[in-house]
């Protein structure tokens, strides 16, 4: 990605947006050009990478000050190592450098850290049912994994690697720039503060290599949309033997036919008819715990009330117990009689009061008295 374009550009907010508003802009693109969903597309990748770069800096307070002074120049990084979020310490390090000495000193004096491997993400479909019993199943992942020929080390086996001179293994160099003492990645080892002079022909000294790892994930029973769960070292592994990162498996529950949820209340609607709804009845649905559950339907009952099963619902996530199924009642009108049922109907329209739907009859009533200027 070219370093002149804006970071705040590439996350469509202005200069002013809260920590907040970067957060919300940057979940909204990486969703958007997120390589599972753009396969194959290197303009998406490209646009991801670039939008994660933006808000890697813009979150640190320290480094988007330093940004918003000094542009994509507070973190070209002198060595040529490139552009990208590990290039992103250097502002970190002008500020230590400068005022290091005053708030207990800076990380000058220290030997180069191993940079953990990045975290991943891995995006999960699952159904309904299987959020309520929970799910054991295999994951496949294409993952930059830790080099078996050199164990990591990215060196050659049989050799190792030395350190750097040009650094003393501290993997930074000092430079003055004016007023300034600037720390950058040193341009031999970049950074590592080692040198490998014999390197790994499988890995060509980087210590890992792209593999297709297959992995056991266990969803428990109660999980949600958007329900994350962690596998702690199975993310990218580090280079030359850092600490691999995490993979993060983001779950999306599908659609069901019957049932929808909030939160451990399932809802689901059922229509009945206007006999069952005046005479009342028994309404039998069959739950995702696989046994029937009988709910009483009184007489009289109105389209739109709800009917309450305790128990019924979905199970507490890492807890006990579970929540309600609630039932809306919708009463159908028969849009089709046979002879002898309208006759019956009819008989019983001769035979009303106006007592058995008193809304109606209230209703009626009112409208008449209006009319007739009572």
């Amino acid at each position: 990605m070219s370093t002149t374009v804006d970071y705040y550009e590439l996350l469509e907010c202005e200069r002013d947006a809260d920590g907040a508003t970067l957060k919300s802009a940057y979940r909204k693109l990486a969703m958007k050009y997120h390589p599972d969903k753009n396969a194959g597309c290197k303009d998406s990748e490209a646009k991801f990478k670039a939008v994660s770069e933006a808000y890697e800096v813009l979150k640190d307070p320290q480094k988007r000050a330093a940004y918003d002074r000094y542009g994509h120049a507070a973190f070209q990084n002198g060595g040529g190592g490139g552009g990208g979020a590990q290039d992103f310490g250097a502002f970190s390090d002008i500020f230590e450098s400068v005022f290091g000495e005053f708030m207990g000193g800076g990380r000058g004096g220290g030997r180069a850290q191993p940079r953990r491997g990045a975290d991943l993400r891995y995006d999960m479909e699952i159904s309904l049912e299987e959020a309520f019993h929970g799910k054991s199943t295999e994951i496949t992942v294409d993952v930059s994994a830790q080099c078996d020929t050199c164990q990591g080390t990215g060196a050659k086996p049989g050799t190792q690697a030395t350190t750097c001179r040009h650094c003393a293994g501290h993997g930074k160099v000092r430079a003055q720039q004016g007023f300034f003492v600037v720390e950058r990645a040193c341009p031999v080892c970049q950074g590592s503060g080692q040198v490998i002079a014999d390197p790994c022909a499988d890995c060509r000294g980087d210590g890992r290599i792209e593999r297709t790892k297959t992995l056991a994930v266990n969803v428990p029973p109660g999980v949600d949309e958007g329900t994350r769960i962690r596998l702690t070292g199975e993310g990218e592994a580090g280079p030359r033997g850092a600490p691999a990162g995490d993979l993060y498996i983001f779950l999306h529950v599908k659609r069901h036919a019957i049932f929808e949820r909030e939160g451990t209340t399932l809802f689901a609607r059922a229509p009945i008819s206007f006999t069952t709804a005046a005479l009342g009845g028994m309404l039998s649905i069959p739950g995702l715990d696989g046994a029937k559950h009988e709910i009483k339907i009184p007489a009289g009952i109105q389209s739109g009330k709800q009917l309450r099963q305790r128990g019924a619902g979905m199970p507490v996530l890492q807890g006990r117990g579970q929540g309600d199924l609630v039932v809306q009642i919708e009463v159908e009108t028969p849009t089709k009689l046979s002879t002898r049922q309208r006759e019956l109907l009819e008989l019983f329209r001769e035979t009303e009061t106006g007592d058995e739907c008193p809304a109606s009859h209230g209703f009626f009533a009112k409208l008449k008295g209006v009319f007739a200027g009572e």
